[in-house]
């Protein structure tokens, strides 16, 4: 076991002891299940790069001679895992090059205000705590990115800073698995599951010297992807453990963001979260009530109707089938009281008895005033995906065109690229377009390229950014 400097946490162990020391000590209560579990599946999870007993040296060389094959064939030979072989497709169908490079994207002043206004600056000193020591003492990396891949801080041993500078992995740089292909932070997010990815795994060739493990981060109250923690380094993190040791810091910095923001505030009302999920969210006298979707699609229709629906206007609304018969509707109305308990829906027509604040208006508040970027920080994705409403989808549709618009018209690359880089943007052909005449990188230029082909083909479409 090696020795832990004074004054740090037990964290800094985890490599050699069982990664639950690092839940025990930094999560919420005693699972001793729990923990249990965690360590098993740290042992025999295939999303770690090497199984016991592996020769890393051999591994490296298996792993290069299938590397060139797919770059030069298209097939993936064994033993390349699953994960690694879908992120290469996925890499090579975002027109990533084998040699390319990461852009920096943030520098100076932008990345000092982005970084200060980013959810994980809350963390950063628990990340610091639990992880700083151990990868300046080991010559490895803490790096942190956002939910888009743009790495927000990497810290570490300082030879081994500089010899990642020569590769673009520093603040500011946008390591999306669609940018650079295959890495640990990038593929983390875009995945949205702790990953280890070891040598020649990685797509770039100019990264195949490094191992790196990461998780993902999410907001504790709404399970929103904030990012990801990263460890980046030499072969010695292909371990287990060192999987594990990121994905209990991540579990850590969820715990500490749920302890310093426990509640929604309290507005004086009633609100709800209807964006970038399938079931709304709506809290009210201090509960949070997570509901189906028929009532997520009720509620949002409600908040843009003060005035309120008839039943006939509410079947319309909800409804594709024109046999569904008015029964249908005054059944979830009725349940729906049920669910929001005495005096905040009444009938004759349909309505809410209080003001109910949705984030949809929110973001139209902000776009009508011509805050773009605000606009764009309180959209977290398209309005209940899932929902084939007639009048929901035009909302959602409404909503996303004119925040596609607004950024399109203000060209700023930064905002184009979050909304590229998103799971609703990565195949919107417009922004792409805007993006690459923004900012012409070569990997710009060359997603743009292959998503105009793909759309080109005899079966492709246009996609817009809402779906």
């Amino acid at each position: 076991m090696r020795d832990v400097p004074a004054g740090r946490g037990e964290a800094y162990r985890c490599l050699d002891e069982p990664v639950e020391t690092v839940v025990a000590a930094y999560a919420p209560g005693d699972d001793v299940p729990q923990r249990i579990a965690l360590r098993e599946a740290v042992v025999t999870d295939p999303w770690v790069a090497l199984e016991p007993g592996a020769d890393p040296a051999e591994r490296v060389r298996v792993l290069h001679r299938a590397h060139e094959a797919f770059t030069e064939a298209g097939t993936v030979p064994r033993p390349v895992r699953g994960v690694v072989a879908d992120s290469w497709r996925r890499s090579a169908r975002a027109g990533v090059h084998p040699d390319g490079a990461a852009d920096i994207e943030l520098t100076d002043s932008d990345l000092g205000a982005y970084r200060a206004e980013h959810p994980l600056a809350r963390v950063m000193p628990l990340f610091r705590e639990l992880m700083g020591t151990f990868a300046s003492d080991g010559r490895h990396l803490l790096a942190v990115c956002d939910a888009h891949g743009r790495l927000l801080w990497v810290e570490g041993h300082a030879s081994t800073l500089r010899r990642a500078g020569r590769m673009n992995f520093v603040p500011g740089a946008r390591w999306a698995e669609s940018a650079v292909g295959t890495n640990a932070p990038g593929t983390a997010v875009a995945v949205d599951r702790p990953v280890q990815v070891f040598a020649a795994e990685h797509f770039v060739r100019r990264v195949q010297p490094w191992t790196c493990a990461a998780a993902p981060v999410h907001d504790p109250r709404t399970g929103r992807l904030l990012g990801a923690v990263d460890i980046t380094g030499g072969d010695g993190l292909a371990h287990p453990h060192s999987l594990g040791f990121v994905q209990a810091v991540a579990r850590a910095a969820e715990s500490q963001l749920a302890l310093l923001a426990p509640g929604l505030p309290d507005t004086g009302g009633p609100g709800l979260a209807a964006l970038g999920r399938d079931r709304a969210v709506l809290t009210a006298g201090g509960r949070r009530i997570r509901l189906s979707r028929r009532h997520s699609e009720i509620l949002v229709l409600l908040t843009r109707r003060p005035d309120g629906l008839t039943g006939d206007e509410l079947l319309c609304a909800l409804y594709e089938d024109e046999s569904v018969t008015p029964v249908t509707p005054r059944a979830e109305l009725a349940r729906l009281r049920q669910v929001l308990g005495p005096g905040l829906l009444a009938s004759r027509p349909y309505r809410l008895t209080a003001p109910l604040e949705s984030d949809v208006a929110v973001v139209e508040r902000r776009l009508a005033a011509g805050a773009v970027t605000t606009a764009l920080a309180a959209y977290p994705g398209p309005l209940l995906p899932a929902s084939r409403a007639p009048a929901v989808v035009r909302i959602g549709r409404r909503l996303a065109d004119g925040l596609r618009a607004a950024l399109i018209a203000r060209s700023d690359p930064d905002l184009l690229a979050d909304w590229a880089h998103a799971p609703w943007g990565e195949e919107d052909l417009e922004v792409w377009r805007a993006l690459a005449a923004a900012r012409p990188t070569a990997s710009n230029r060359a997603r743009l390229a292959a998503l105009a082909s793909e759309l080109a083909a005899p079966d492709g479409r246009a996609r817009s950014g809402d779906r």
